[in-house]
């Protein structure tokens, strides 16, 4: 469970029947250029490319671990680009590429800290001096339901909050400190809370993140994604 491109099967074969449904934060991206690059990491079917499309944005790309959304993405946006990852966090794209990169509900589908870590790292080295990282994902739910299944994983995964669902899938749930803590060699723009509908039907706290790539990073920082 120490990767991205751990779970790969299950999404394959999710890609048919799941719908995501993290919302787009449209003040946030007032100040980005239309023409300006963006990356979508982690895009899935290819939901929020396609609303950031209808808003006119028109250099945007995705990418993906799992074959079967990449084709179910392709299939539904046809105009749009997307490319499977191979190696993941690694992506295929040099250094400064992007001006914006978006990431939603993806770090909740790796439990392993030092892989989310390389993950960030990544995401540094494409975006450019000054680059943009929107970040949606799940908070720690309290409710009972939750907190019993946090607490039946919690001997196994030295981080509580994660946990296995029926279909044989790993996630995790995050504190608030964590996206602090994670994003903290970016330049932290603004934080909302949301309300997400799970993939399950479960409604749950959700938040989301604006960060900006400062204009230097410490040395080693953007090739740590590659160690």
């Amino acid at each position: 469970m120490s990767d991205l491109d751990s779970q790969v099967s299950y999404w394959d074969s999710a890609a048919a029947t799941k719908t995501f449904t993290h919302p787009l934060h449209l003040p946030w991206l007032d100040g980005i250029r239309r023409h300006a690059a963006i990356l979508d990491y982690g895009c899935g079917y290819g939901r929020t490319l396609q609303e950031l499309a209808q808003q006119g944005f028109d250099n945007l790309t995705g990418v993906d671990t799992s074959p079967a959304m990449i084709e179910r993405a392709r299939r539904v946006n046809p105009g749009l680009r997307f490319t499977v990852l191979d190696a993941p966090p690694l992506s295929p794209f040099p250094d400064a590429t992007f001006d914006t990169a978006v990431l939603f509900a993806v770090l909740t589908c790796i439990p392993n800290e030092e892989a989310q870590h390389r993950l960030i790292a990544e995401l540094s080295r494409v975006l450019k001096p000054c680059g943009t990282l929107y970040v949606s994902d799940f908070l720690l739910q309290d409710d009972e339901r939750n907190r019993n299944r946090y607490d039946r994983s919690a001997s196994q995964y030295e981080n509580y909050g994660v946990f296995e669902t029926e279909e044989g899938a790993f996630f995790r749930h995050h504190p608030r400190s964590w996206f602090s803590s994670l994003l903290c060699d970016f330049e932290m723009l603004a934080t909302q809370d949301i309300t997400v509908t799970t993939m399950s039907g479960h409604e749950s706290k959700g938040i989301q993140v604006l960060a900006r790539k400062p204009v230097s990073v410490p040395e080693g920082k953007e090739r740590a994604g590659h160690s």
